[in-house]
């Protein structure tokens, strides 16, 4: 795998946000779609990120909200599709370069990548391997780095832990969005489920001073495989979660690298988002 960093053009990094509110047509290369989270105003909302496809102007892009269950069979995406759509600048509390308001009525799939000859033509280029670095430049500044690929110089670990249940505030998001939904509309109003595990990946990076770091997994299909796996006793829902996520995708034959982004609110904390993992 290529250790050039491609981040942003000429490796400078992303361009600032625009100054104005103009919408922008974005191709994207969808990579991350994270796992749901409850939303007073939409339900559930779920990150979607990726790279942006037009080569001369390269580096991540992160849309967001995305309700990803309301949308119709013609604006539903898959990982690894190229589409496009409208977007605006995130405003409000989010600083990071990279995020997007998507409008997502104008969303149209270009086509999709199969693994993995395609998809390491785009991505390689991306792989940077410091997730120290990562972190020092995100204590800096508020608009600095927030998405990146990390290779991890050697996976430690997957540790799955029993969910707790929703908070009480997403709770109450969740209550409040499907009581003010209209009786005799055609919406789905199944309350948003709490996953049944948490997933923490511990690994080190090729940092010479990594101490190692231990990041939430917030990846949609680990949370997805969950709910296939309702008739397993806990072990053996672990066992399986494990098998996917850490045996196969994290196997010696793989060069597995991670999808990593941090929140708006908390930019020194990062998550894996996602698993890019080709074979060698």
């Amino acid at each position: 795998m290529t250790q050039l960093s491609f981040f942003g053009p000429s490796g400078e990094g992303v361009d600032p946000k625009p100054a104005s509110d103009a919408v922008v047509r974005l191709p994207v290369l969808i990579t991350v779609k994270a796992a749901p989270n409850p939303s007073e105003k939409y339900g559930e909302t779920v990150c979607v990120a990726g790279i942006r496809a037009d080569l001369e102007r390269p580096g991540w892009v992160r849309l967001y909200p995305v309700n990803f269950r309301y949308l119709d069979s013609r604006e539903k995406f898959d990982k690894y599709d190229i589409v496009h759509v409208d977007a605006i600048p995130a405003r409000g509390g989010d600083q990071r370069r990279e995020s997007w308001r998507p409008l997502m009525g104008s969303l149209v799939k270009e086509r999709h990548l199969p693994p993995w000859r395609q998809r390491r033509a785009w991505l390689d280029p991306y792989v940077e391997h410091s997730m120290c670095r990562l972190n020092q430049v995100a204590r800096s500044a508020a608009d600095s780095q927030s998405l990146a690929l990390v290779q991890p110089r050697e996976v430690d670990d997957l540790k799955i832990t029993r969910h707790d249940g929703w908070s009480r505030e997403e709770q109450r998001k969740i209550d409040a969005y499907v009581n003010q939904l209209d009786l005799l509309a055609d919406q789905d109003r199944t309350p948003l489920e709490a996953p049944r595990f948490r997933g923490a990946y511990r690994y080190r990076c090729w940092d010479k001073q990594c101490r190692g770091h231990e990041q939430g997994l917030l990846d949609w299909e680990f949370v997805a495989l969950q709910r296939h796996l309702r008739h397993c006793t806990d072990e053996e829902a672990r066992n399986e979660l494990r098998k996917k996520f850490l045996d196969m995708m994290c196997a010696p034959k793989r060069e597995v690298a991670f999808y990593v982004g941090n929140q708006a609110k908390r930019r020194n904390v990062f998550s894996v988002l996602g698993v890019y993992y080709p074979e060698r």
